[in-house]
C-alpha cells in the first residue's frame, strides 16, 4: 500500500507592488512606482538584472523617425518622450552616453522615396533638426559612406545600457525597492479583486518537464503587479488564471545577430549609419560603443517552434554561427564597399519580442490594464522590442500615471 502526500500550501504574503521582469523597462517602471512613493518588489528568475533583450541589443537611443503617428502611435509617443527623458537622467546621473547622430542611407536611386516617407515621419512625429543631405554631403561627413542620399538625424545616439540599469537599480533601491533575483513567477490566480502572483525559486524549474503542475513555494496578493517579463510576457499572461486569453496577443521571436569589426585600429564611421528599413527589423546597421567600438548587426532570423514553455523559462538560443557573416558582407558593401573579406567576427546575439510575423504589418506596444481585461491591478506590457530602450523611461511614467491608484 502506498500513500502519497500533498503538497503543503504555500504561504501567502500581501505586498503593494510587484515588477515582473528586471530588464530595463521594469527596472526603469520599478523607479519610477518607488519614487511616487510605493513599496515595490521586481523578480527575476535570471541571477541578475537585464540578462534578457535589455543587454543584447544595439544600445542605441533613437530620435523615434520610424514609427508612422496612425499605425504605431505608442511606439512614436514614447521614443520621442523617452529619448529626452533618457538623455536628461544620463547626464545628470554621469551614465556614460553620446549623442553622435544617425545618418540613414539610400544606396540606390530607388530607396529615395522611402527616405522621403521616413523624413515626413520623424518631423510629425516631433523629431527636430532631421535634415536631407545629398550624397556626396553624406560621404563627406563619412568619406568611408556610399550613398546616393541620407537623411540625416542629430538626435540619435548611443547609452551603455548597462550603466544605465545599474544606475535605476541603485535609484530604485534607495527609495525602498527590493530586488529578487533567481526567483521565476509560474503563473497566478484572480481572487476576489486581486491578481495573486505564483512564485519559485528558479532552480525549481531546470528539471521541470514543461507539462506537470508546477507548485507555488510563495503566493504574493499585490496591489499592482506590472507583467515586464519581456520574451515571455505573453507566455507567462497564459498562465494567469483569470485573464481571458482573448487578451493575450500571439508571441513571435526574430533573432538578431551582430557581428564586430576586427583588425581595425581606426573606426570608419563617426555616425550611426542605417540603410533603409527591412521586413522585421531596421537593416543590418553600424553601431559604435562609447570605445568607439565598430559592430554590424542585427539581421532578422524568425524562429519557429518556440512554444510557450521554452519562452516562458527563457529558453532561447544565443548563439552565433560564424557562417552568416556571409550574409553580412554584401548587406554592409552596399553602403561600405572597402569592408574587406575575413574582417567580421561574430558578437553577440539577441532576440525580439515581436506581435507580428513575417511580412506582417509591425504592431504597436501593447500596455495594457484593466480598462482592457477587466483585471483590477493587472499591467501586461507587450512586444517592447526597439524602441524599448529608448523608450523605458517614458513607458514606466506613462504606466505610474495611468495605473497607480
Amino acid at each position: 500500500m502506498s500513500t502519497t502526500t500533498a503538497a503543503a500550501p504555500a504561504a501567502k504574503e500581501k505586498v503593494d507592488c510587484v515588477v515582473i521582469g528586471a530588464g530595463v523597462v521594469g527596472i526603469a517602471v520599478a523607479r519610477e512606482l518607488a519614487l511616487k512613493g510605493r513599496e515595490v518588489l521586481v523578480l527575476d528568475s535570471g541571477p541578475t538584472f537585464g540578462t534578457g533583450t535589455s543587454s543584447r541589443n544595439s544600445e542605441v537611443i533613437h530620435a523615434g523617425i520610424y514609427y508612422p503617428l496612425n499605425s504605431l502611435k505608442v511606439k512614436a509617443i514614447f521614443c520621442v518622450r523617452g529619448r529626452e527623458l533618457l538623455y536628461k537622467y544620463c547626464s545628470e546621473h554621469e551614465v556614460p552616453h553620446k549623442q553622435i547622430g544617425k545618418l540613414i542611407v539610400a544606396t540606390r536611386p530607388l530607396e529615395i522615396p522611402k527616405l522621403n516617407d521616413l523624413m515626413k515621419r520623424g518631423t510629425a512625429n516631433g523629431v527636430h533638426g532631421l535634415r536631407m543631405l545629398e550624397g556626396f554631403e553624406a560621404m563627406k561627413m563619412e568619406p568611408e559612406l556610399q550613398c546616393v542620399k541620407a537623411l540625416l538625424s542629430p538626435a540619435s545616439g548611443i547609452v551603455d545600457s548597462h550603466s544605465l540599469m545599474l544606475s535605476l537599480v541603485g535609484e530604485a533601491e534607495n527609495h525602498g525597492t527590493t530586488f529578487s533575483y533567481n526567483t521565476s513567477v509560474i503563473g497566478g490566480h484572480l481572487e476576489g479583486n486581486c491578481m495573486n502572483v505564483h512564485i519559485s525559486e528558479s532552480k525549481n524549474l531546470r528539471n521541470w518537464n514543461g507539462v506537470s503542475l508546477l507548485q507555488p513555494e510563495l503566493t504574493l496578493i499585490p496591489k499592482l503587479v506590472v507583467n515586464s517579463a519581456g520574451l515571455s510576457a505573453p507566455a507567462l499572461a497564459k498562465r494567469f488564471i483569470g485573464l481571458d486569453n482573448v487578451f493575450i496577443p500571439p508571441a513571435y521571436y526574430a533573432r538578431g545577430c551582430y557581428f564586430s569589426l576586427a583588425n581595425t585600429k581606426v573606426a570608419p564611421f563617426k555616425h550611426l549609419i542605417y540603410p533603409i528599413p527591412e521586413d522585421g527589423g531596421l537593416g543590418v546597421h553600424v553601431t559604435l560603443d562609447l570605445d568607439g567600438q565598430i559592430k554590424f548587426g542585427p539581421d532578422v532570423e524568425w524562429i519557429d517552434g518556440i512554444d510557450d514553455t521554452l519562452s516562458f523559462l527563457n529558453r532561447f538560443d544565443y548563439s552565433v554561427n560564424a557562417n552568416r557573416a556571409e550574409r553580412f558582407y554584401p548587406e554592409i558593401r552596399k553602403y561600405y564597399p572597402d569592408l574587406r573579406d575575413g574582417s567580421l567576427q561574430p558578437s553577440y546575439a539577441g532576440i525580439r519580442p515581436k506581435l507580428s510575423g513575417p511580412r506582417q504589418s509591425p504592431i504597436d506596444f501593447i500596455i495594457q490594464g484593466e480598462d482592457t481585461h477587466g483585471v483590477p491591478g493587472l499591467v501586461n506590457l507587450f512586444g517592447i522590442e526597439s524602441p524599448g530602450l529608448t523608450s523605458s523611461m517614458a513607458i514606466a511614467e506613462y504606466v505610474a500615471a495611468k495605473f497607480l491608484r
